[in-house]
């Protein structure tokens, strides 16, 4: 039994208590020795604020029930070690996607868990020093991000002006949030747009400026939501109404094979060692890059317009280097 476990269980055994219980009973419920008891009490009262008190007439220990402050409970959330070290981990994380984004509400949070973690005799600071997480082609996520988490969370319309790098134009919108995504080292709004009457996905390093407005956003059910953004592949949004058929060599595979691609993909080994992948797919920008990016370990089987359209990319690139022999 750990330290955790066993403030966990004094503060049951004393939350059930009547009557001031002996030191050698919590010795006993405890498995621990006379020491190990106190300890743990001056810890509980020092770091978590227990009103333990010693009854010398009773000889035992008992949470103070004078006045008319309710049942004492352990304050805040309590976790185990390895559930503590997650959370760390978490914090670690989004702190490392996007610095500063969350830091003044996740300060108060992160410090308790180090409390909490210090009082179980673990180093919160040494695990958050050997996590390293890299980032690829990241953008910021601009000097809007609370006011459009706070319109999410409390589900406001917004105001926004947006610029469109493919047409180099910026737009006026108004839309109603309905989440915030992390997709591939950038943040993205999936929102309800008022000018199209449809669901829109806007990249917020894009976002020009916000005004959160007072009128309600529309709200669309998780199943509306997911059927729209999730069905097909990438963060472009729409039905899937294709399915891609990627063949990879045998050399390949041995990665490929580990991957998620999409939830409902299917997966095939054939008989001479590739991987045969079938994605479900709408818009086919980012499937298109996916493919490029394993160059000439993957064959595109189908659609016959997919094939197509990676065999044209393929050419422009050719033509880009045609000064260099094969």
């Amino acid at each position: 039994m750990d330290r955790f476990d066993r403030i966990y269980d004094l503060h049951k055994i004393l939350s059930a208590a009547r009557y001031p219980v002996s030191r050698h009973k919590l010795e006993q419920e405890l498995e621990c020795s006379r020491a190990t008891v106190k300890r743990i009490i001056e810890s509980m009262r020092l770091y978590l604020n227990a009103p333990i008190r010693y009854d010398r007439k009773l000889n035992g220990y008992i949470y103070d029930r004078s006045g008319d402050e309710p049942m004492y409970e352990l304050p805040g959330i309590w976790f185990n070690a390895s559930e503590l070290h997650a959370l760390l981990s978490v914090h670690q994380l989004l702190a490392d996607v996007q610095p500063g984004l969350l830091e003044k509400q996740l300060a108060p949070l992160q410090e308790r868990i180090e409390q909490l973690l210090n009082l179980q005799q673990q180093k919160g600071e040494e695990l958050v020093q050997r996590i390293r997480i890299l980032q690829m082609a990241a953008r910021p996520a601009g000097e809007w991000f609370q006011e459009i988490a706070g319109a999410t969370a409390s589900r406001r319309q917004i105001e926004i002006r947006y610029y469109n790098r493919s047409r180099d134009d910026s737009s006026e919108r108004t839309l109603s949030p309905q989440r915030l995504v992390h997709y591939r080292d950038n943040w993205y709004l999936d929102a309800w747009c008022h000018l199209r009457e449809d669901l829109r996905t806007f990249a917020l390093d894009s976002i020009e400026s916000v005004r959160t407005r007072d009128a309600p956003a529309k709200s669309l059910s998780q199943e509306a939501l997911d059927e729209h953004y999730s069905s097909a592949y990438g963060i472009f949004s729409g039905k899937a109404d294709s399915r891609a058929v990627l063949r990879f060599d045998a050399e390949r595979a041995r990665w490929v094979s580990k991957e998620q691609w999409h939830p409902r993909q299917q997966a095939e080994w054939l008989d001479d060692g590739r991987f045969q992948l079938t994605v479900p797919y709408g818009n086919p920008t980012e499937l298109v890059m996916d493919i490029l990016r394993h160059g000439r370990h993957v064959e595109v089987l189908e659609p016959e317009s997919l094939r197509r359209q990676v065999a044209e990319e393929i050419g422009c690139m050719q033509e880009i280097y045609a000064r260099f022999p094969l």
